[in-house]
């Protein structure tokens, strides 16, 4: 296996979902503003190549401390740092790599949104380490994933305090808990035999129920935070449609099948898109 198509790999760029996931938050903070962004493709680009990057660098950062659990798990046990199929000295190469790809954004945003990225970062790198000791290891992720929103705001505005953008924010928080519960769903039996903690397992009785509630409750901070703003009934009403459709699909997936599951969780970054469509047409 040639260098490049190691770095490809472990890199996870053959999955691109979860770059769009990380993605698309920060276009949704940058259109949560009053200003006209539509034809500023230049920024998209840029936070696109950023979130190519700290993507990348997160699955190496989490693959790295992961390692002694993904060997047991048949899904990742293949994993290219878990089966030691590349060695530490690679690793740190394609994380450096990738921290460039990722510092990109840096170069094209004001000093307050520099600031904004930065003060993820420790919760960035402990992540890996909460399913050890919490059964919300998601909560963190949310946390984390969605830092784009309050970037992506603060581009054009550096009021971090407006109620919409923190209604929104909580809940994008509360949607990557829920797809990421999906998520999770694929890997239950052997994460349980490891002894790892996540929402998958603690609520695994009631996943229905659980996934109702966490998204609804994201549903209802956005709605919130796009009444906030002042956008149309028709806006509003195509984005509880949008809502409905991905609800609907959460709640008809079998999460004792794995392929479902992961089917169901593509289908969130296609949602996810869609509410970028709606606060562009706001």
């Amino acid at each position: 296996m040639s260098i490049i198509k190691k770095f490809f790999l472990a890199s996870r760029y053959d999955k691109p979902h979860g770059i769009l996931l990380l993605y698309f938050p920060c276009i949704w903070g940058i259109n949560l503003n009053d200003v006209n962004t539509t034809n500023d493709i230049f920024i998209y680009i840029v936070f696109f190549i950023g979130a190519c990057g700290m993507r990348a660098l997160g699955c190496l950062w989490n693959d790295f401390n992961d390692k002694d659990f993904d060997i047991k798990v048949k899904r990742t046990k293949s994993r290219l740092i878990a089966s030691k199929k590349i060695t530490n000295k690679t690793i740190v190469i394609f994380c450096f790599i990738n921290g460039c790809i990722g510092s990109v954004p840096l170069y094209f945003i004001p000093i307050n949104s520099i600031i904004t990225s930065l003060s993820i970062l420790p919760i960035i790198i402990i992540y890996p380490f909460m399913k050890r000791f919490t059964w919300w290891p998601q909560l963190w992720l949310g946390i984390c994933f969605n830092w784009g929103v309050l970037v992506g705001y603060s581009v054009y505005d550096y009021n971090l305090l407006n109620l919409e953008l923190i209604l929104f924010y909580i809940g994008s928080v509360f949607f990557t808990i829920g797809y990421d519960t999906i998520y999770g769903f694929q890997d239950i039996k052997d994460d349980e035999i490891i002894g790892i903690k996540s929402t998958s397992i603690k609520f695994k009785s009631n996943a229905k129920l659980f996934l109702f509630i966490i998204y609804f409750i994201a549903f209802s901070f956005w709605t919130s935070s796009l009444v906030l703003l002042h956008n149309s009934i028709l806006t509003l009403a195509i984005f509880i449609f949008l809502c409905l459709l991905i609800l609907i699909k959460v709640l008809l997936t079998n999460t004792k099948e794995p392929n479902e599951c992961k089917k169901t969780f593509i289908y969130n970054s296609y949602f996810s898109l869609g509410v970028i469509f709606v606060l562009i047409g706001a």
